[in-house]
């Protein structure tokens, strides 16, 4: 992994990654989004924006003042629709009149135990879900996307949130937050699904891939070392789950305690979120089960 303090660009200043491809970074940074969040422009002449960013007209005016006069803004592509990703992408496309396009709204692609969560009355952490979230075009997994001077296809990565997308550029990939430059990708029911996620993992693992254009932190020179690294991390932190269930029963916010000994107080819900992801997970392949109802303040077992 790339040391935390070599990627600072600066806000609101577009770094052109490869011919046609330039990055611009949104002045957000937090615990959750590093520097901030990475809109990329494609194109040469008609500019597919990827993920706008969030509602600051500071960003809107830099990703508008970054089309040259013999360009125009033709697509708006949404990823995902975090807080972090999708809510710009409105103002944008009345600024510039492109249309919206995305996998839907923020509740498509929910799993089916995850919408079984949500009947149940689990509501989202504090990761940020555009409620309002619409796009104007729907898109599918496996279509292709095209103007004058570049071609995107769409793959469906659900995991960090149903509705999550990559994009294909030839041998390059946004692969927005379902693999990041900086920090692994979190996954937080009833939005997130681990068991999508790492179908998702497996599915881009299988392509060869020259690089990863991340939503936070810089490009991913080595895809598949980091998609390894990616899996094994979730490997290891199901490995840890279990050592702590084989001991004795526990709730997520338990394990989350006694898993995440070196994390800020801040940021454990987030942790016990993730945790929770894996007890889902771990339900579905029948190696726990819960101490009753599946729910996230319930306990669970090691399957007899």
């Amino acid at each position: 992994m790339q040391a935390p303090d070599e990627f600072n660009p600066t806000p609101g200043v577009p770094e052109e990654l490869q011919p046609g491809v330039r990055r611009l970074l949104a002045p957000n940074p937090s615990p959750m989004t590093y520097r901030g969040t990475n809109t990329y422009l494609v194109g040469i002449t008609d500019l597919a924006v990827i993920d706008p960013g969030p509602d600051q007209k500071a960003h809107l005016d830099a990703i508008l003042a970054s089309v040259l006069p013999e360009q125009r803004i033709s697509h708006i592509i949404v990823t995902h629709s975090h807080l972090d990703h999708s809510p710009l992408a409105r103002a944008l496309a009345d600024s510039s009149g492109a249309p919206i396009y995305a996998f839907g709204p923020s509740e498509t692609g929910r799993s089916a135990v995850m919408q079984d969560l949500v009947r149940a009355g689990m509501r989202s952490g504090g990761e940020g879900i555009d409620r309002d979230f619409a796009p104007d075009i729907l898109v599918a997994d496996g279509e292709i996307l095209a103007a004058t001077d570049w071609q995107l296809e769409v793959i469906h990565t659900p995991g960090h949130l149903g509705n999550h997308i990559a994009l294909a550029l030839g041998d390059a990939c946004f692969t927005a937050d379902h693999i990041m430059g900086w920090a692994s990708s979190l996954v937080s029911p009833p939005d997130g699904d681990l068991t999508d996620f790492m179908s998702s993992c497996a599915r881009l693992r299988a392509r060869d891939w020259r690089v990863f254009y991340p939503g936070h932190g810089a490009p991913v020179t080595a895809p598949k070392e980091r998609l390894d690294w990616l899996i094994a991390h979730r490997n290891s932190r199901e490995a840890d789950i279990l050592t702590c269930l084989r001991r004795a029963p526990a709730t997520s916010a338990e394990l989350a305690r006694d898993i995440y000994k070196e994390t800020p107080p801040a940021l454990l819900p987030a942790a016990e979120r993730n945790v929770f992801a894996h007890l889902v997970d771990l339900v579905g392949r029948e190696k726990i089960e819960p101490c009753g109802r599946l729910t996230e303040t319930g306990s669970f077992r090691i399957r007899s």
